[in-house]
């Protein structure tokens, strides 16, 4: 066997996998209530918790840490990086530790896969963070000196999707130029040019299309007006714009079942904002459709949205007979981690360092 633990930290559950190469042997998602997460102060502090988990997941399995030929976790928030695989080393624990780029529980990933490996000959590795900044440079101009772009956006499963269209027609994701649009909670639309996401906007921080809880790009001089109104604190804007954003702003509900349930029930307020959101999918993707001179091999339709068939019917009347499109509805991030370590043990790529 050659099993590999793959580790997934969220805010509050934790998903644990245990892979035989590719093909999964067991995996678990453990929830945590405000009771378990209450003691701690910061995400940090919660370490050794999440780490006993781990272990005790392992010991159900009858797995000890030196069976292991990898431990692979999600990563984090941190500097801009190049897409790939990368092999944790202590540059990279300093960062997500100090929380250098910012806080979030994926930060624990690579913290636990290092601290579960230390004084092993274990290689510990994070996959396509959220963080992998590619863009051309001039993608970078915002139309501001004062504003650079920069991204945030659904690496890990655009890059896995679009190794499996390549995969699927027998060539490389290095020689295809594709668009790859991710639909969830927040939509990112990317191009991606013989395997380097060049363009895409960034899903958290206000750019592109609106989603179920994310506003997207918003006119700018009205968000400064509403900024110096006095009504809301800065972070309850930002919760506005991410969170309450979106769908929900409108609806009062990020659950797009319920939406679309409503809307095949004839709701016209629903039909409208789904139609809408849709509108501006088509629209970022056109506007990547066109900077890439339309030389586009395939369009990518991936996410939790692309179970939708309102939304999926609606898109269609868009790209009908102008792109050809792949649909890999939901994100299968636990196998896309264990691919990308199976590449570097496997000597398809070498593991790059941060």
């Amino acid at each position: 066997m050659q099993l590999i633990l793959v580790i997934n930290p969220g805010s509050t559950s934790t998903k644990l996998a245990l892979f035989d190469n590719h093909k999964l042997f067991k995996d678990i998602v453990i929830r945590h209530n405000d009771v378990d997460l209450k003691s701690f102060n910061t995400i940090i502090d919660q370490l050794t918790f999440r780490k006993k988990i781990i272990l005790e997941f392992l010991k159900e399995n009858n797995v000890t840490i030196d069976q292991l030929k990898a431990i692979v976790a999600r990563g984090g928030l941190l500097k801009p990086i190049a897409g790939g695989t990368y092999l944790i080393n202590q540059t990279m624990v300093n960062d997500l530790k100090a929380e250098t780029y910012g806080s979030h529980a994926s930060n624990l990933g690579g913290l636990l896969a290092y601290k579960l490996t230390t004084n092993t000959q274990i290689p510990a590795f994070i996959v396509d963070p959220v963080v992998v900044d590619e863009l051309a440079d001039i993608a970078r101009v915002s139309g501001s000196a004062l504003i650079n772009r920069k991204v945030i956006f659904h690496a890990l499963n655009q890059k896995a999707v679009a190794r499996r269209y390549a995969q699927s027609i027998n060539k490389s994701y290095n020689d295809l130029s594709l668009i790859v649009c991710h639909m969830g909670g927040g939509i990112t639309i990317g191009w991606h040019n013989h395997g380097k996401v060049v363009d895409v906007n960034d899903g958290l921080g206000g750019d592109g299309p609106f989603s179920p809880e994310r506003a997207g790009g918003v006119p700018s001089f009205s968000l400064i007006d509403i900024c110096y109104s006095n009504k809301f604190s800065k972070n309850d804007l930002k919760k506005q714009l991410v969170g309450k954003g979106g769908l929900y702003s409108y609806l009062q509900t990020s659950n797009v079942r319920d939406i679309e349930a409503r809307a095949n029930n004839g709701d016209k307020k629903a039909i409208f904002y789904l139609e809408a959101m849709c509108y501006q999918i088509a629209k970022e993707i056109g506007g990547l459709y066109f900077i890439a001179n339309g030389r586009i091999d395939q369009l990518i339709i991936t996410g939790g949205l692309a179970y939708s068939k309102f939304i999926m019917k609606c898109l269609e009347n868009y790209l009908q007979g102008i792109i050809s499109y792949t649909v890999y509805p939901g994100e299968d991030e636990m196998q896309a981690l264990v691919d990308g370590a199976l590449r570097v043990l496997n000597k398809e790529e070498q593991a790059k360092q941060y």
